[in-house]
Formats: structure tokens, sequence, C-alpha cells
């Protein structure tokens, strides 16, 4: 969901951070198409995921922005892993766009120098996985966690 990133001369936690808002800047764009889908009686989830992820998305150019790098800016539009054409569709995107978010945050932790930009990854990490869990828990997912959460998948 995400785009590729080019090549810079960033340091590797600004990369990494910047890679984090892409994924942040993918995930507001997905919500979208989740809420479009999702059944009424999730709105209140998706919207709370959603606000997180604007909120995430927000903090990130701050940090990347105090620390004098341009924040990439959003894709105009971006490619979803699968078509979303009802509500269970909607919330398997939902788990999706945590999974990959998750990705991005461990990568921060992975590569952060300072310990804000650590713990904001880990925070991030956190709350990513506890959204997953949930998604993942509506859809029926046994169990509804995963034991590394941001751990790429094969």
């Amino acid at each position: 969901m995400t785009s590729p990133s080019p090549t810079s001369s960033l340091g590797p936690e600004q990369q990494a951070l910047s890679d984090a808002l892409r994924a942040e800047h993918a995930a507001v764009y997905a919500y979208g198409l989740i809420a479009a889908f999702s059944n009424p009686a999730r709105i209140g989830d998706v919207s709370a995921s959603a606000a997180a992820h604007r909120a995430r998305r927000d903090a990130t150019i701050d940090a990347l922005t105090a620390a004098g790098v341009r924040a990439p800016g959003a894709d105009s539009g971006y490619t979803m892993p699968f078509p979303v054409v009802d509500p269970i569709s909607a919330i398997q995107l939902a788990a999706a766009v945590e999974a990959d978010t998750a990705v991005a945050w461990r990568s921060v932790i992975e590569r952060a120098e300072s310990e804000p930009t650590r713990q904001a990854a880990v925070d991030a990490l956190t709350e990513t996985a506890l959204r997953a869990a949930n998604w993942r828990a509506i859809l029926g997912t046994a169990p509804p966690t995963v034991p590394f959460p941001g751990e790429p998948s094969d």
C-alpha cells in the first residue's frame, strides 16, 4: 500500500521515520476506503483507527521537520492489496493496514538513534499491534495476536 521510497542521503533514523510516514499516509488513505465499505456498527472503531493514524502521521511530520528533514507528502493514490467490496474485505484491509504500519514502526525501533524516536516508535508499534489484534478478532482469526508484531512476512 505504500510507494517505493527513493534513495536518499538521510541517516538510518530519518530514513526509517520517512518510511513510517509513508506507511501512515497510506493508512490514512486506506481507512477512507475501509470506512466506505464497513458495517455501520464498526464505524466507531474505524473512525478511531483513522484518527490514530492521522495523529501519528502529524507527529511524524513534526519529528522530521524538527530534525531538519523534509517530510514526504502523501501520494495522490495507493493500490490496495486486494479489492475491497464489502464489510469483510474492509476489515481484512484494516488488519493489513495495521500489519504494514507495524513493519514500518518496527524498522524505526531498529534504526532509532535517539531515545525520543525509539519511544515514539515503540508507542506506535504497540498501538498498531492492538488495533491489528482487534481487527483480527473481529474476523475470527485465532489467535488474534502475533508473537512479534511488525516482523516482515515472507
